[in-house]
């Protein structure tokens, strides 16, 4: 079952209401308390109808199939004009000739000091940073690794599906470079291989930030999926895989 409820972001977008969703597990009541994953694009995530472009991760019928014990808490993005750009980017870019005003950090601040304390309150959940996860794709995904690198006090796991690295230019973020995570920090990240050709150097750059990742100590599972192109129906395949190497293991 997943709740729909209004919230907004006064930092962003003042008191213009958003959508949020929190998904909750088949046995969810029993006295049961939970992880969480935090994921970006909460639009996206549970229905075709809500889908930005018609189709959805499914990521309900998935949880409920495998009857895995997991809260997933989202909020849709900002559709308007470029406010998902900037709000989901912890760094100044170009697109498209326009420069794109980073205020990820914004976002995650709302996320961690607002969002993660009302789930905490009004859901059971376990809410220290070993049962709680950051999840996305594309500029989720680019968030998932800024918000576990940099808010690694409240994150232990992430799953960073077609990141955007592009916006960093020739060289990688310099939250990558410059980030201390903790030893026990997982992750997963991954590219499908039809990708590549989207924006130049994305090979390198995801294959950089791999490498980065393992020297400072992340426990990083990466993949090139075969045939992987950059929407949810190719994301949509990779929940059991990401699921499962992050430790949130079905029951069914």
């Amino acid at each position: 079952m997943t709740e729909r409820f209004e919230v907004t972001l006064p930092a962003l977008t003042g008191d213009k209401p958003r959508r949020a969703f929190v998904y909750l597990p088949t046995d969810y009541g029993d006295g049961r308390r939970y992880p969480v994953m935090y994921m970006f694009d909460g639009q996206n995530l549970f229905s075709d109808e809500e889908a930005t472009f018609g189709k959805c991760w499914g990521l309900e019928a998935y949880l409920d199939y495998t009857d895995t014990p997991l809260i997933v808490a989202a909020v849709e993005c900002n559709g308007e004009g470029n406010g998902r750009l900037s709000e989901y980017s912890p760094i100044a870019f170009t697109c498209d000739g326009e420069r794109i005003r980073p205020r990820g950090k914004k976002y995650m601040d709302w996320l961690v000091k607002e969002f993660k304390p009302f789930i905490d309150e009004n859901y059971d959940t376990l809410p220290d940073r070993a049962h709680t996860a950051l999840g996305g794709s594309s500029m989720g995904g680019l968030m998932t690794l800024y918000g576990l690198l940099k808010y690694n006090s409240y994150f232990s796991r992430g799953a960073a599906l077609s990141p955007s690295l592009w916006t960093g230019g020739n060289e990688l973020p310099a939250f990558i470079n410059e980030c201390k995570p903790r030893k026990n920090t997982l992750l997963y990240t991954d590219y499908g291989s039809k990708e590549f050709s989207n924006h130049a150097r994305r090979r390198g750059l995801f294959a950089k930030s791999v490498s980065t990742l393992i020297e400072k100590g992340v426990n990083v599972t990466a993949s090139v999926v075969a045939g992987g192109t950059h929407c949810e129906a190719s994301w949509e395949k990779r929940i059991p895989v990401f699921m499962e190497l992050l430790g949130f293991t079905p029951e069914n």
